[in-house]
Order: structure tokens, then C-alpha cells, then sequence
């Protein structure tokens, strides 16, 4: 395997998409966090001390998205053109679920603009809520589909196999 951040003498590098043709690139990610109950129904039901404990994480997680390459060293900056997070309740386990999905017209791909978006939506919802709970538990983050570049489409899988 060779690896792409790297040049012939071992030195960090971004690699060089100058060639690359511009294609429509689209990514989700999603990941969850899991709290007490007592926190569980203050987000639910829009009580926490601090606030939109989901509107301001929607804010931040979007925001993320924008400014990936300022905190992932090699990334490229991209001119996004779709950035959304969702959040899902999981009542069953006093969980959220966040979604990221993250699309543009670029020459790469912007799962790291989705995994991004998705960690920082969750960091956000910790940091309203640490008052409260301080077992939060934030997980599962991952890719769950791609689509456009080279590559081509990826779909998450949880056998671990793209499909």
C-alpha cells in the first residue's frame, strides 16, 4: 500500500487533485450519543439550563463541516454546496443520533467534512449537557455512504464490506 500524504522522502504532503476533474460528491455520516435519563428528557423536552441543546449542536456541526481543513492538516479546503445535520431521539437507550450529510462540486470527497460535522454536532450536545451528566457516551461514529470521484460509491456495511 502506498500512502498518498506522503512524498518520496517520507515528508508530509497534500496531495496534488490538480488533475482531478470536478465531480458532484456527496457524503452522510452519522454517529450517536448515549446519557442518563434525567438528561435524556431535558434535550427531549427543550428544558436544559443552557438552552436548544439541538439547535445550537445543528449550528456547530454545520459549522464544522465549513472549516474541516483548518483542523484535519492535510484536508483541502472545499466550497461546499450542501451541509445539513439531523438529529434522531433514541428513547429506547436515552440516546441521540446525529447525521451529517455533506455535498459539493470538487475534485475529492468530503467524508471527512461529514465525519466532522458529525463529531462536533455531539461534542456540542456533551458540553451543553455536562452539567447535568457527565457519563455521556459518544460513539459509533462513522461513514455510512459516499458518492462521486474516482472511487466511486461506498455504503456502509455492518459486516465491515463496502457495498
Amino acid at each position: 500500500m502506498e500512502f498518498t500524504h506522503i512524498d518520496a522522502n517520507g515528508n508530509a504532503i497534500m496531495v496534488d487533485v490538480s488533475g482531478k476533474p470536478v465531480t458532484a460528491r456527496t457524503a452522510v455520516a452519522t454517529g450517536r450519543i448515549t446519557m442518563s435519563e434525567a438528561c435524556f428528557a431535558a434535550v427531549r423536552d427543550g428544558t436544559a439550563k443552557k438552552g436548544d441543546v439541538l439547535g445550537v449542536a445543528q449550528v456547530a456541526g454545520i459549522m464544522a463541516t465549513k472549516r474541516t481543513a483548518e483542523l484535519i492538516p492535510l484536508c483541502h479546503t472545499l466550497a461546499l454546496t450542501k451541509s445539513a445535520v439531523t438529529f434522531r431521539l433514541l428513547p429506547e437507550c436515552c440516546g441521540i443520533e446525529a447525521t451529517c450529510t455533506v455535498s459539493c462540486q470538487g475534485v475529492t470527497g468530503v467524508e471527512m467534512e461529514a465525519l466532522t460535522g458529525v463529531s462536533v454536532a455531539l461534542l456540542t450536545v456533551y458540553d451543553m449537557c455536562k452539567a447535568v451528566d457527565k457519563h455521556m457516551i459518544i460513539g459509533e461514529i462513522h461513514l455510512v455512504e459516499k458518492h462521486g470521484g474516482k472511487s466511486g460509491d461506498f455504503q456502509f456495511s455492518s459486516d465491515g464490506g463496502a457495498q
